[in-house]
């Protein structure tokens, strides 16, 4: 079985290489692609196909496909492009015959108002109408998506109110995409992917305990969330589309339940306080 992992040269797609590779897929079985391989020459040393991908150059993607069996489609990251550049990764799995597909979308995909759903629900509606088996991983909020160490000098800052955002690390996310991949059977075509569930004050309370210095979180609109994120050099449709999560998260948007993550685990996911002393080490 020939696996592919797009977006190998990032945080997440890199992980679920190496999670891969410690559920004893065979290197010589895995395709990692990317824009800038020589990021992950050290995984073409231990025997893993390392292959330029781009989501822009259909081509480069048809060749990466070519006798793929599974492939983990790992979202890009070009907010507002993500529509046209993945119906060119769709395009060419159906073009190389790709047998299923692991999108990794994001929470409630179906059903958000997110800005940051939308594009994700088009993909999703896409790889239905493909007709290539697909399996949706809808991943909650990193913990990493937080600068903890950041917050020991500035405190938290966001729009979530007292809304509670269903956090996990990007090392669970990628094994689990990676269990999700091996597995023989899938008993639903989406999975709703996220850890502990915190306010932004239990989150600022968790890094003030575990650093001894106090960390606030100060609650704001919307619109000055937006307005500060721009100020420390944020692009403003950036900014716009996290102050949207934000209010989102206050309406429990970002709030994805433990079961999904679990499950594919086959454990719990890291506890939110492991994960901050990990932020902080």
């Amino acid at each position: 079985m020939t696996i592919v992992v797009t977006g190998a040269t990032g945080h997440l797609g890199r992980l679920a290489v190496e999670s891969l590779l410690a559920r004893g897929v065979p290197a010589d079985q895995i395709v990692a692609g990317g824009r800038s391989v020589e990021k992950i020459q050290d995984l073409a040393d231990r025997g893993v196909r390392v292959v330029r991908a781009s989501y822009d150059e259909p081509e480069s993607l048809r060749a990466a496909f070519a006798g793929a069996d599974r492939l983990l489609f790992v979202s890009g990251s070009e907010v507002g492009r993500r529509i046209e550049q993945h119906a060119n990764v769709i395009a060419a799995a159906k073009d190389a015959g790709v047998g299923r597909i692991f999108y990794t979308s994001a929470p409630h995909a179906d059903t958000s108002d997110l800005i940051l759903a939308g594009e994700h629900l088009a993909t999703e509606r896409a790889l239905e109408a493909s007709g290539i088996p697909s399996v949706f991983l809808r991943n909650g909020w990193y913990v990493e998506n937080y600068d903890l160490k950041g917050a020991l000098e500035r405190g938290l800052f966001g729009a979530a109110g007292d809304g509670r955002i269903s956090l996990a690390t990007r090392a669970d996310l990628a094994e689990a995409a990676a269990a999700a991949v091996v597995a023989d059977v899938h008993d639903k075509q989406a999975y709703e992917l996220g850890g502990e569930a915190v306010t932004l004050a239990e989150l600022a309370a968790e890094v003030s305990r575990q650093s001894g210095r106090e960390v606030t979180y100060t609650d704001l609109s919307q619109e000055k969330y937006a307005e500060l994120l721009v100020g420390v050099g944020l692009p403003e449709q950036f900014a716009a589309i996290l102050a949207d999560s934000d209010r989102g998260a206050s309406a429990g948007l970002l709030d994805t339940g433990t079961a999904d993550l679990a499950k594919l685990l086959g454990r719990p996911a890291t506890p939110l306080a492991d994960a901050v002393r990990a932020a902080l080490a």
